[in-house]
């Protein structure tokens, strides 16, 4: 597909610079399979972009290769098959789901723990289901497990200082099981565990973050595509797509992946309007990250 190779040209120069493309079909060819951020190209917490969606679901049945959503939701993939049916996101736009809360439980079983501080809402609570052990109060407790704010609409982490000090001088570590700093609720930013895991170091405590962009997530989601597809793929067909850039895109970029920039998300005020991302103003963010992507766009669209 000429254009396609085009767009992939601009990526192999010495100095990289991303393709601002007109919708995934430009690239589509390229790839054998997708990895796709969930909160922020599919949804936005209250509702699911459509055309995103359809994105998804051409790409799978025009070429018949795999797309895994990958989410740095601190629960199981279980419950977020739920949700993504709530918001009416249809399975057949995506072959499986690998979330934090997967790698985190892979975590925790190897862990020689049986009393849990639990730091976040009681929906993550699926999290803990099979694990051995129990729930524990602060003086008790062997490890922290925080999957966010008990309230993440009131609450803000500088709440958390007080308690933070205290379990940091008892010397426990933390598990984050969610990297995400912030997510786009309805329009508005609301702080996410990692958030809570960066105060935490800050004040001196130890956390161990599961998630993107950290390699178990992906050799787990690896291990996915392998069996979905029969076959290891190369990292450079492996297309993944996001909105975050410390998370999605560093993470695609620590593995060696294809990278997609949906600039329209978490981002969205740095680069001018939403729907016409500025090109001076996403290249220089990337360079100033470190980063780098092989093509942008505003939103996921075929």
């Amino acid at each position: 597909m000429v254009v396609s190779n085009r767009y992939r040209l601009s990526s192999m120069t010495a100095s990289p610079r991303p393709a601002f493309i007109p919708g995934l079909s430009a690239i589509a060819a390229d790839y054998d399979a997708i990895i796709c951020d969930v909160w922020g190209v599919i949804h936005n917490g209250t509702q699911a972009n459509v055309a995103s969606v359809e994105a998804l679901r051409r790409f799978r049945s025009q070429t018949n290769r795999p797309v895994i959503l990958l989410t740095n939701a601190p629960r199981p993939s279980g419950p977020i098959f739920t949700q993504l049916d709530g918001l009416n996101v249809p399975r057949d736009a995506y072959d499986d789901i690998v979330t934090s809360g997967d790698a985190t439980v892979n975590h925790l079983k190897s862990a020689a723990v049986n009393r849990y501080i639990h730091i976040g809402p009681k929906r993550d609570l699926a999290l803990f289901e099979g694990l051995d052990g129990s729930f524990s109060d602060d003086a008790d407790g062997e490890i922290i497990v925080c999957t966010g704010l008990h309230d993440d609409e009131r609450e803000e982490p500088e709440d958390y200082c007080v308690r933070f000090e205290e379990l940091a001088g008892r010397g426990l570590k933390m598990v984050c099981a969610n990297p995400d700093l912030v997510v786009e609720r309805g329009g508005k930013l609301v702080h996410c565990a990692g958030a809570l895991a960066r105060l935490y170091t800050e004040i001196g405590g130890q956390a161990q973050i599961i998630g993107k962009p950290y390699a178990p997530v992906y050799d787990l989601t690896r291990q996915r595509l392998t069996a979905l597809s029969g076959s290891s793929i190369p990292s450079d067909r492996i297309l993944a797509i996001g909105d975050g850039l410390p998370t999605d895109i560093q993470g695609a970029v620590n593995q060696d992946l294809g990278v997609l920039f949906v600039t329209a998300g978490i981002h969205a005020a740095d680069f001018g309007a939403a729907d016409s991302p500025q090109p001076d103003k996403v290249e220089a963010r990337l360079d100033a990250d470190g980063l780098h992507a092989d093509a942008v766009m505003p939103r996921l669209v075929w």
